[in-house]
């Protein structure tokens, strides 16, 4: 994109027009971040547990925005991206380690989404077979003839489609006051609770958020001069990724939540007639499907370019959607591979609601040895934008406490 470096953007004549040319990267990763895994886990955490992980929510869009603004700052001052910058400062070895765990996320991540698209299929009477021909081969048509910023305004308008959920949690009727009373009823002794607990925190602080993010800045080439408006990109985008969980959480809740016993999710299709009764078979069915839908497609464009690019970084060979796929083979080989092998996977049947859950789980283990990494490369920034003072010690108590505690409420969920 051109005009970004330099001076930055001297011909627009508003700060809005500003905003609207360099927003995309925070918005995009977001909506992302509300991917199928995060809507099953919100799901699951309201049909279980009512209100009760109502709050936690709300708690964890500051803590995303600090994670996400490290990113940008990164990507913004030292023009590379996230396994380069590791491979700079700590060598080859620990920049693979770094890449295998974001590997593995992806991997996992992939499954999830497609499997959330083939579940959406199946509740309109499409085989899994069929739904994954046609999502691999229209995500790969995208990528091969489409530059990045045609790639991320369609990333934008698929994934605004999560919207509807907040229609969903509107005509649900929630009841304020058992809101508020359940969202302050906190039961720490619970296994299961904290084993969704970890999969929240898990859906929201994601691996391949960090490293498609930082990427996506430079990509763009966003400056400092670009520095603050990259930054109201990611703090919006925060708060519509919370706000769209904290709905799926409250729709589940007011349908099953206040239902009595506990309710065990299974397919997309239960979740679908679960929480949306109150608009009608019909009409609840066909919003739920385009939130699905706008939520994974989005979700896998966004995992799928994070592994291409990131392993393109390490490898040092080209891997950025400005080149043609004969320029970097690589990079557009990657791609297609891990669409087109975790398609087949998922049209072999999977236990989606089981798999998602799990998935975030997983990234709440990881998060340790990404935020780590995330904190030491702010810390070797050059000034100004070095991570330091009072900021550096909020940040890094931050982190700590978020790892910590994704990782002691994953394994106390596990033991329980």
């Amino acid at each position: 994109m051109t005009g970004l470096r330099g001076n930055g953007l001297p011909n627009l004549r508003s700060r809005w027009a500003r905003f609207a040319l360099i927003a995309g990267p925070g918005l995009v990763v977001m909506l992302a971040d509300t991917d199928a895994g995060s809507i099953i886990t919100a799901a699951q955490s309201g049909a279980q547990w009512g209100y009760r992980l109502l709050l936690l929510q709300l708690l964890l869009i500051p803590i995303l925005f600090v994670v996400q603004e490290l990113t940008v700052r990164l990507g913004i001052v030292s023009g590379k991206g996230h396994g380069e910058l590791i491979r700079q400062y700590f060598g080859s070895r620990w920049a693979w380690i770094s890449v295998g765990t974001l590997v593995l996320a992806c991997v996992g991540a992939l499954l999830s989404e497609l499997s959330g698209l083939a579940g959406v299929g199946l509740m309109f009477g499409v085989p899994a077979w069929l739904t994954m021909a046609v999502v691999v081969c229209g995500l790969t048509l995208m990528a091969y003839t489409g530059s990045y910023l045609s790639v991320e305004r369609i990333a934008m308008a698929v994934g605004a489609f999560e919207l509807v959920f907040l229609l969903v949690a509107w005509k649900a009727q929630p009841h304020m006051a058992a809101m508020a009373a359940g969202a302050l009823s906190i039961p720490w002794r619970e296994p299961n609770y904290l084993y969704l607990m970890a999969a929240n925190i898990g859906a929201v602080i994601m691996p391949w958020m960090v490293f498609y993010q930082q990427s996506a800045v430079v990509e763009k080439k966003l400056t400092t001069a670009d520095l603050a408006a990259a930054r109201w990109d990611t703090a919006l985008g925060a708060v519509v990724t919370q706000v769209i969980m904290a709905c799926v959480l409250i729709a589940a809740a007011a349908t099953l939540g206040d239902a009595g016993a506990p309710a065990t999710l299974d397919s997309v299709q239960q979740i679908a007639k679960a929480i949306t009764p109150f608009l009608g078979e019909t009409t609840g069915t066909l919003l739920f499907g385009l939130g699905m839908i706008g939520a994974a497609l989005v979700a896998t464009i966004v995992v799928t370019l994070t592994a291409a690019r990131t392993l393109g970084e390490v490898l040092g060979v080209k891997h950025s959607l400005e080149y043609a796929p004969r320029e970097a083979p690589w990079f557009y080989g990657i791609y297609t591979v891990s669409l087109a092998a975790s398609g087949l996977f998922v049209a072999s049947g999977v236990n989606l609601v089981n798999l998602s859950v799990g998935v975030q789980v997983m990234n709440a283990l990881l998060l340790p040895f990404v935020l780590g990494f995330l904190y030491l490369l702010a810390r070797r920034l050059p000034l100004p934008h070095r991570l330091r003072g009072g900021y550096a010690v909020i940040v890094v108590l931050i982190v700590t406490l978020t790892a910590g505690f994704g990782v002691y409420a994953a394994l106390a969920g596990v033991a329980g």
